[in-house]
């Protein structure tokens, strides 16, 4: 199976990425000589001893585990994982092809933990907070405090017909998430969800049209000279992290303190739906990441997330102080922030009980396709934070509000692919085959990131209200668990047994 040869730029991109991140202290164990369980742990609090562990007989000898030897870091995560207090062993890769052909392709994970950003009340003790020995912890703390980590598999199904480069959008590609000691949440209708992120890098510069806009995906000669004059000049060079000051990137940071300080990259994440815990507080899910599926959540929800600066790009957000957390409801596109235009949007739009929203219906003829799309694909959702952040010229020069320039940035995106001028994205217009004169293509490849453009995971503990956007986004402060991107090694065939359904 090939894989593409990365770019000079792209590896400097991914060497700084990883010095820039905290190293990963870890105690994981290994399958040399035989894994042993996690000893029983002592709860700080009340000095009772958990019940131990036990490691599954053969995991290390499994078929999608063995051949990760050559990823130690990763299969001594696993091993950790499965000998710690769990209900059931980490998630195991079936193939999804038939044949010794058709195993699993696996070509990047992430290694998760909960150190790596500001600590809240999901990831440690508080003074005052909760800090008391009778308050319950609601995230962090299971198995009497041990700590909380993660592992997230991707490997590639080399099914007939479908490419076998990771890096080709039209790919199919499994998900598998692995998490020690999240609690089981049942109340508030809470859930933790996991999140692919990709951070938005400087854009190329390109011929502009004749009415002086950028091409898709790329900025105009007079943006990249506005940005260039941005802080230190980071944002002067193509290809590396965009950053809001124009400073040198600083990722999410234990030392952040929310609103003040806080990471200056500009993010872009990719739901992997809603998890829930088991006994033992472990958690297992499974995602599957295609064109059908790679689409992000309406960007227009960010400025009431309660993340967001919604005025500069400078202020620190005050969503929340301003009491604008939750101000509208996004359940029908509008023209402006949920503006509900007068032409039975909430009748064409709305999730009718005679036909409910099945946002995964994807194929079959037009006329059976879920059409009431509220998500956009990865690359539109690029081509937004292009026209918010980056097109300072090209695009509303003399807008400086951001939270308009987002809602405007939004359309102007949408319009890219938007063919009825409906407002929305349905499936046929967002169908990677159809034809779309922006793309080089000329089809909606380019309106798709691809796997490895997603350099970090985030785990957050999300609640019911009524936004798709991800708690306090793009801040951290709803996060658990967080790690960067481990990718660029040769593809390993990583899988146990077929699948018995291979859609």
């Amino acid at each position: 199976m090939g894989v593409k040869r990365k770019t000079v730029q792209e590896r400097v991109w991914m060497a700084g990425l990883l010095l820039l991140l905290p190293s990963l202290a870890s105690a994981d164990q290994t399958c040399a000589g035989g894994p042993t369980p996690v000893p029983p742990q002592t709860d700080p609090d009340t000095g009772k001893m958990c019940n131990p562990s036990a490691c599954t007989p053969g995991f290390c000898a499994r078929g999608d585990i063995a051949p990760l030897s050559a990823l130690p870091n990763l299969q001594n995560r696993l091993v950790t994982l499965d000998c710690s207090p769990h209900s059931v062993a980490p998630v195991n890769i079936f193939a999804e092809a038939p044949g010794a052909a058709g195993r699993s392709m696996l070509f990047q994970y992430y290694l998760l933990d909960s150190t790596s950003f500001q600590p809240s009340v999901f990831t440690t003790k508080i003074p005052g907070l909760n800090d008391d020995p009778e308050t319950q912890k609601t995230v962090w703390g299971a198995n009497c405090n041990l700590s909380t980590i993660g592992a997230v598999r991707l490997a590639l199904e080399p099914k007939a017909g479908l490419p076998v480069d990771p890096d080709d959008p039209r790919a199919f590609i499994d998900v598998f998430t692995d998490i020690r000691s999240l609690f089981v949440i049942n109340n508030e209708s809470g859930w933790y969800e996991g999140w692919m992120i990709h951070d938005l890098r400087v854009a190329s510069v390109g011929p502009k049209s004749s009415r002086g806009r950028a091409p898709f995906g790329m900025i105009t000669a007079e943006d990249a000279k506005l940005l260039a004059a941005m802080g230190q000049g980071n944002n002067a060079v193509a290809g590396r992290f965009f950053t809001v000051d124009g400073n040198a990137p600083r990722l999410p940071s234990p030392s952040d303190h929310f609103p003040d300080r806080v990471s200056n990259l500009v993010p872009i994440q990719l739901s992997m739906g809603a998890y829930n815990a088991l006994q033992q507080s472990d958690v297992h899910a499974y995602w599957e990441f295609n064109y059908t599926t790679n689409w992000i959540h309406p960007l227009y929800e960010l400025p009431v997330a309660g993340g967001f600066p919604d005025r500069s790009a400078t202020q620190p957000a005050d969503t929340y102080r301003d009491g604008e957390i939750g101000r509208f409801s996004s359940v029908v596109p509008g023209e402006e922030l949920n503006e509900v235009r007068e032409r039975g949007e909430t009748v064409r739009f709305g999730d009718n009980p005679d036909r409910p929203r099945d946002t995964d219906r994807f194929e079959g003829p037009a006329t059976q396709r879920e059409s009431r799309q509220r998500f956009v694909p990865s690359g539109i959702a690029r081509e937004v934070f292009l026209n918010v952040f980056q097109r300072l010229h090209s695009f509303e020069p003399g807008q400086h509000n951001l939270g308009q320039r987002l809602v405007d940035g939004y359309k102007a995106a949408i319009a890219l692919v938007d063919t009825n001028h409906d407002g929305i994205i349905s499936a046929e217009e967002g169908d990677i085959d159809t034809p779309n004169a922006n793309c080089p293509q000329k089809d909606n490849t380019c309106i798709y990131l691809i796997p490895r453009s997603f350099n970090r995971f985030a785990v957050t503990r999300e609640l019911n209200d009524g936004l798709l956007a991800p708690r306090f986004a793009p801040s951290t402060r709803g996060w658990a668990l967080a790690g960067p991107i481990v990718t660029g090694f040769p593809v390993i065939p990583a899988s146990q047994s077929e699948d018995s359904d291979d859609r």
